[in-house]
């Protein structure tokens, strides 16, 4: 997870080893997603978690034995009819966790991935889970033509079998819609079933396979050179307390894919899945032959893609506006506050961290670049500023567009919308008015409303007590 990164930077720094274990498979009802991640420090220090308490007791004892061996593990961990108290998972899914050794000599390239995490730049890790290949070879992949790599990669800087991908967990911001995938990708549950290339599905204590760790090789085996003109720095912030030894951004001119996989071939392979994987921010494994081979499967990779948090865009600085920014920002999105009037809009009415922008709402967003994965919320409740943000908003990409306002609101508004041309599919897109019914009545409460419904959205959840429900508790998204 992200906010593991100020921890783990800190080890690194330090030149601490540590256990990192991450989620690389799941199936079923599993209480997190592949790429969660758990680490174990100096002194027994743990942060992260991998099952939200099933069997962090398991993962704990298995990292203090990987960083007394420094060989990579494999275990999966299910639910035992038989001993519902064992080491398992009491909700009855089944996770597949992979443990590695970090230092800076296992894991020279560490701290690149690491400051392009902390800076948003995209990057994407390649990590060998299972077959003839090294367990733990790990190569970081950097959008083509961006310079990446460490700013002192050492004899070479290639990645042995250190833990690099599950370092900073599951995209912590909330994921790229779709990112599970179509039934048959990487991140549909049914490719993350461990069967074929982890063994057959695990039961509680099942015994792992002893990895080992590879040795130094060449940087960037791909010899891919940094675009004329790229610099490898990016414009987005670093993230509140980062380490100063993560540094602010890549140092540019080093290649784009530190470290290797072993042969050639699957570099290669990999490398071009994983760049695809990044401009989805999808996670989950991939299969290949022993040289990249595309329709075997001898090879499990997990590609585990560091997108930059999806933004949110909340139009009207009013107190509701605080209270969706406050729980914007705690899901993991990239908030940024837009009013015209200058008395509303200032930094000290909102958290820490939001942007906040002076400007007219529909001239800011018609500046703004906006994805799949961004949230619009329209809380200016003003119909000379609702209207034609509104007009803008619903003819651009963006997960969720929501407006506040009552129903006799919400009626002239979409009559407006109507005539000045909208399609009745993109009114279809509006959320209106704005959240779930939860009865909610102060600023927090709506703010809750609000996100709940954002969260329903993307998951396709129903927004109704899951008391009395049947079905799958975790679902994969809708869009």
């Amino acid at each position: 997870m992200r906010d593991l990164l100020p921890v783990l930077g800190g080890w690194y720094a330090a030149g601490a080893p540590f256990g990192l274990a991450t989620v690389v498979a799941v199936s079923r009802s599993a209480p997190r997603d592949p790429g969660a991640a758990m680490a174990v420090g100096p002194g027994d220090e743990v942060v992260g978690s991998v099952s939200g308490g099933c069997v962090e007791g398991a993962v704990f004892e298995l990292a203090r034995e990987v960083v007394a061996s420094g060989e990579a593990r494999l275990e999966t961990f299910g639910y035992s009819d038989e001993d519902a108290f064992a080491v398992g998972l009491t909700c009855g899914g089944e996770i597949t966790v992979l443990v590695r050794l970090v230092t800076p000599e296992v894991d020279p390239t560490f701290g690149a991935v690491a400051r392009s995490v902390a800076t948003g730049e995209p990057v994407t890790v390649a990590t060998v889970v299972d077959g003839p290949g090294v367990r733990g070879a790990v190569l970081a992949v950097w959008a083509e033509g961006v310079g990446g790599g460490a700013g002192d990669l050492g004899g070479g800087g290639a990645l042995g079998g250190g833990g690099t991908p599950g370092a900073f967990g599951a995209a912590g911001a909330i994921r790229t819609p779709g990112s599970r995938g179509a039934p048959g990708s990487p991140g549909d549950p049914g490719a993350l079933d461990s069967s074929d290339a982890l063994g057959a599905p695990g039961t509680p204590g099942a015994s792992s396979v002893p990895g080992t760790l590879s040795t130094p090789s060449t940087a960037g085996s791909l010899g891919i050179p940094p675009a004329p003109g790229a610099s490898g720095a990016s414009d987005t912030p670093s993230a509140p307390g980062t380490p100063s030894a993560l540094g602010t951004a890549r140092p540019p001119g080093t290649p784009s894919t530190p470290g290797t996989l072993g042969p050639p071939g699957l570099d290669v392979a990999v490398a071009a899945d994983a760049r695809g994987e990044l401009a989805l921010g999808a996670t989950g494994l991939r299969h290949y032959g022993p040289r990249g081979e595309r329709r075997e499967d001898s090879v499990a990779v997990f590609l585990h893609s560091f997108a930059p948090p999806p933004r949110m865009l909340v139009f009207g600085a009013i107190d509701h506006a605080a209270a969706v920014a406050r729980i914007g920002d705690f899901l993991g999105y990239r908030v940024t506050v837009c009013d015209a009037r200058p008395v509303f809009a200032t930094p000290k009415r909102f958290p820490a961290g939001v942007e906040v922008v002076v400007d007219w709402p529909h001239r800011y967003l018609r500046g703004t670049d906006t994805d799949e994965r961004t949230v619009i919320c329209v809380l200016t409740h003003d119909p000379k500023f609702d209207v034609p943000l509104l007009e803008e908003a619903l003819r651009r990409p963006a997960a969720y567009v929501g407006a506040m306002g009552s129903r006799r609101t919400h009626d002239y508004r979409m009559r407006r919308l109507l005539e000045s041309g909208l399609s009745e599919g993109e009114l279809a897109r509006l959320r209106s008015p704005v959240g779930l019914d939860l009865g909610a009545r102060t600023p927090e409460e709506v703010a809750v409303s609000v996100a709940a419904e954002i969260v329903a959205l993307r998951w396709g959840g129903t927004g109704a007590p899951l008391t009395g429900a049947v079905g799958a508790i975790h679902r994969g998204p809708v869009r």
